[in-house]
């Protein structure tokens, strides 16, 4: 009995052995790095539902060599995300979404200071990667913010991708923003629908920078 066992142990080894010699290595594979708030961290989802796991979903069946890293946090600002980018400029990104803002607007920020810190995450990316394709998804805040603000902070965008000459997601939550049936309760972050949505819009703008597996 002992023998049997013994037997059937190093045959498990030596195919779990085997295994790890013909799965790719994860550090081999381009890294792209979405870097947000609760919308890339799909705040009342599962992770698995989050419009970055679906990107992954969308890489693997085409076979491209990918790893799509989650760096979102829930209530995250422009200022939080400055102070924690550093950690997540280890993995040295190949391909960077930064997707920050949204709660500098809910909280009524100054444009000027997102647009600050848009710009200081820009240039750590650039920094550490100068190769680095990085896109800046944009976003809107609500009418009831007022007009001047609401039109501010839209624009805060634009103006630091022309600045940085990065790559511009006009509108993260297009066709998503503003439709109950597609958000949650709160009528602020996308359901499970919503974030298909999400993913198909980033989709667009990240397509044209993937490269295909050698």
């Amino acid at each position: 009995m002992h023998l049997f066992l013994k037997s059937v142990l190093s045959v498990i080894f030596l195919l779990s052995s085997f295994g790890a010699l013909v799965t790719p290595d994860q550090d081999e594979r381009l890294k792209i790095v979405f870097f947000g708030d609760s919308l890339t961290a799909g705040y009342g989802l599962t992770m698995q539902d989050a419009f970055p796991h679906i990107i992954q979903q969308r890489i693997d069946s085409l076979g491209l060599p990918y790893e799509v890293v989650n760096a979102g946090l829930s209530g995250e600002t422009t200022a939080g995300g400055a102070n924690r980018i550093d950690w997540i400029l280890k993995s040295k990104p190949d391909i960077f979404v930064l997707e920050l803002g949204a709660n500098d607007g809910l909280r009524g920020l100054s444009p000027d200071e997102t647009k600050k810190n848009l710009r200081g995450m820009i240039d750590k990316v650039r920094a550490k990667n100068p190769e680095a394709v990085i896109l800046l998804a944009g976003m809107q805040m609500f009418p009831n913010m007022g007009q001047e603000y609401t039109a501010q902070f839209k624009e805060a965008f634009p103006i630091v991708a022309k600045e940085k000459e990065v790559k511009l997601i006009p509108f993260i939550l297009e066709g998503v923003g503003g439709d109950e049936s597609l958000n949650q309760s709160d009528g602020i972050h996308p359901n499970i629908e919503g974030h298909k949505i999400v993913a198909e819009t980033v989709w667009k703008y990240i397509k044209p920078y993937l490269k295909s597996a050698p």
